[in-house]
């Protein structure tokens, strides 16, 4: 799950990460007297979307009078962002975040990810900061200094000095720059996440550190513990697909191909859909419907997919371990005929009561094309997509 700058700054302003003072609007006029409130004369106006390089694509703005934070929040407001992060299709501004200004005297980045590798927290951080970081990854990469946090003792002094150190920021920034990373890792460690970015962190003229920017994501998984997070959700944001998978408990996320997958299991689901290509074939989407699939679960998963005018062809691939292959026969009957199923229907069922699920299946009165295999099955369905 994502959430917005300017709440991810209110979350590390709480671990006492040190950010500018700014606050939300949602009109031309708020915006206005957002910037009347936090007064001085330089304001930055930056358009909230769930995507980063927002500063490239012009959603990052400074302001030098109040009639400039009108005349751009104007001009943002409704705008489609497109970013590097976005797709060509971008996105609509419907937030924005006025900031006060910060006198910069240089910048760097600061991050943490979860290292599956070393089942450990990594935090990142580089001289290198701004908007130019992915770049700097990709053809400079020792640029970017690396910490694994032993998950008993945290994140220690000497380890954030280090990183402050190698990083280069100065001496006389140290102690501010050490209680930073620690904060950012309390915070990590405390809500669950799964990313936080700090780009860029920057030095100001008088020797602080701040956060002149913050992300924040978190392990799906552990929001149940996270309420106060999940209240943070902008459905806006996010593919009104995903969002009705999620009511019902089901992974999905819409792909460009035409052939409709159900799957369950996450695992199983990138198999089919390698498998789908590898015979020249294109996936619609990612499905997995999970272990505990009921007759109406399936049924949600069939309207999800039929909403995609590309879909020529369904592909239902099920081991029945914990999910038993009755089970799914019997959703994927009732789901074809609530929704009058018109493509192709390719079905391949495995595992506990798979005999009872063919056997619902051929009783159905359904035109389901039965497979014996995977790639018998991924086969089926492309040439049931190609109309052979």
């Amino acid at each position: 799950m994502k959430i917005h700058e300017y709440q991810a700054k209110e979350i590390l302003r709480q671990y006492g990460v040190t950010t500018p003072r700014g606050i939300a609007s949602f009109s031309v006029d708020e915006a206005v007297k957002a910037a009347r409130e936090l007064g001085g004369d330089t304001w930055v106006v930056k358009a909230q979307i769930y995507a980063g390089g927002r500063g490239k694509g012009g959603g990052v703005k400074i302001a030098k009078s109040l009639q400039a934070v009108r005349e751009l929040a104007g001009n943002m407001l409704g705008m489609q962002l497109v970013t590097h992060q976005t797709g060509p299709e971008g996105q609509t501004v419907r937030r924005l975040f006025i900031e006060e200004g910060v006198n910069i005297a240089n910048e760097y980045y600061a991050g943490m990810v979860v290292d599956r590798g070393s089942q450990r927290v990594c935090l990142m951080a580089s001289a290198e900061g701004g908007m130019d970081i992915e770049q700097v990854a990709a053809e400079t990469p020792e640029k970017i200094h690396k910490l694994l946090i032993d998950p008993i003792a945290g994140l220690t002094d000497g380890e954030a000095l280090e990183i402050a150190v190698k990083t280069g920021i100065p001496d006389t920034s140290h102690s501010e720059a050490v209680a930073l990373f620690k904060a950012l890792y309390k915070a990590f460690d405390d809500k669950d996440a799964s990313l936080v970015e700090i780009n860029p962190l920057v030095l100001t003229a008088d020797s602080r550190v701040f956060a002149l920017d913050a992300k924040m994501n978190f392990d799906d998984n552990a929001l149940f513990r996270h309420p106060d997070i999940i209240a943070l959700r902008d459905l806006d944001e996010e593919d009104p697909l995903e969002v009705k998978a999620s009511e019902h408990d089901l992974s999905y996320i819409p792909l460009d191909g035409n052939i409709g997958c159900l799957v369950n299991g996450a695992g199983l689901a990138m198999a089919t859909m390698d498998i789908i290509k590898l015979y020249g074939g294109n996936p619609a989407n990612f499905l997995d419907v999970g272990g505990g699939a009921t007759a109406d679960k399936v049924t949600e998963a069939f309207k999800l997919m039929l909403k995609n005018p590309r879909l020529e062809a369904i592909l239902v691939n099920i081991f029945g371990g914990i999910m038993r292959c009755d089970v799914i026969a019997e959703g994927v009957v009732q789901a074809a005929r609530e929704v009058r199923l018109t493509v192709p229907l390719v079905v391949r069922l495995e595992g506990t009561n798979v005999r009872l699920g063919k056997q619902i299946l051929a009783d159905s009165g359904l035109a389901v094309i039965a497979a014996e295999n995977m790639a018998d099955a991924a086969q089926k369905a492309v040439r049931a997509a190609e109309g052979v």
